[in-house]
């Protein structure tokens, strides 16, 4: 394995743990967006808010971790892509922006009409943002990114493969946020929240799960590089996603939440895992290949560098706060009457 593909590698796990950590946080919007009016969703919209609240900036260090190693490691195939694929980019960090802007605003709002504004607009923009970055995604396994860049600004996102991408990004975060949400809430003790929940995420589970493989049929016209690549070499991470999603749905049937958590994730690494494993060597699918588009072999070297740095000093307190927010001691924390039943 030559540097450049360990350079992509340590790239690809970070956009693996921002689809992850990320999406379980995006997908919380669809559940704010359903959850009803101010009065019958103000519990969904309390747990939700004390779910995400201590992690959703720590979240956004992965995508910036994964836009230094692009731009760094592989310069030319980063400008292709910004010069090109700019619209539905510049559209996902409106969504950041607007998201995060409006989760804070939310808890100090002057009025109802305002924490009404906030709250619309922070589970629209948690919609939009997975949304285009799929679209982002999708363009870049079709092959619509060309090596020179300044591609069509619309019609390199406006196709199949991108639509059916930002879906099933949206689709995969909805089904994570769920899972963990209702395990949420059964830790909490809300069992009427919990069961709600439940209903909402096996509903979003199916309707993803069927998404994914119907997906595969346009996928196979649009795009015949990475459809090759998913029924070959990433066809075992495409059974293991199906088996994982459906364990995952019966898990949920059986009120087994917590241990559902475990296999989401493993569904949607799978589905992310085939992604990069059906593009594989491409940088820009059809384009340019990992090895062409990679930078100075110093630079490589210094990058790889920083990564295991990274994973020294960055994982560690990364694992503590999302141990820590699943504890029964931040639980008493948040709600100071469980310490005393």
């Amino acid at each position: 394995m030559t540097s450049a593909d360990l350079v992509a590698a340590a790239l690809f796990v970070g956009v693996l743990a921002y689809a992850l950590f990320g999406g379980a946080d995006f997908g919380s919007g669809f559940f704010d967006l359903t959850a009803g009016g101010s009065q019958r969703g103000a519990a969904l919209r309390t747990l939700i808010d004390q779910s995400i609240g201590p992690v959703w900036e720590a979240n956004h260090v992965w995508l910036i971790y994964v836009l230094v190693m692009w731009w760094t490691g592989f310069p030319a195939a980063f400008a292709a892509t910004t010069t090109t694929l700019f619209v539905p980019m510049m559209l996902a960090l409106l969504g950041i922006v607007l998201r995060g802007a409006s989760f804070a605003f939310r808890k100090y709002a002057a009025s109802m009409a305002q924490a009404r504004l906030f709250g619309a607009i922070f589970a629209g923009s948690s919609l939009i943002t997975p949304f285009f970055l799929g679209t982002v995604a999708g363009a870049i396994a079709s092959g619509r990114v060309p090596a020179q860049g300044n591609g069509d600004l619309f019609a390199s996102w406006l196709q199949p493969t991108s639509l059916f991408g930002g879906l099933v990004a949206v689709g995969t975060c909805a089904f994570l946020a769920g899972t963990f949400l209702t395990a949420d809430a059964q830790r909490e003790g809300e069992t009427a929240l919990a069961d709600q929940l439940r209903a909402r995420t096996l509903g979003v589970g199916v309707f993803t799960g069927l998404l994914v493989f119907v997906a595969l049929v346009p996928i196979e016209r649009d795009a015949p590089t990475l459809s090759d690549g998913l029924l070959t070499r990433a066809a075992p991470l495409v059974v293991l996603s199906g088996v994982a999603g459906a364990s995952t749905l019966l898990l949920l049937l059986r009120r087994r939440f917590a241990i559902a958590r475990l296999t989401a994730v493993t569904a949607v690494a799978a589905v992310v895992l085939g992604w990069g494993v059906g593009q594989y060597p491409w940088m820009l699918v059809d384009e340019v290949t990992i090895t062409r588009a990679a930078g100075a072999p110093a630079t490589l070297a210094g990058l790889l560098v920083v990564a295991t740095l990274a994973a020294v000093v960055v994982l560690p307190p990364l694992g503590y706060l999302f141990w820590l927010t699943q504890s029964e001691q931040w639980t008493h924390a948040g709600h100071p009457g469980l310490a005393d039943s």
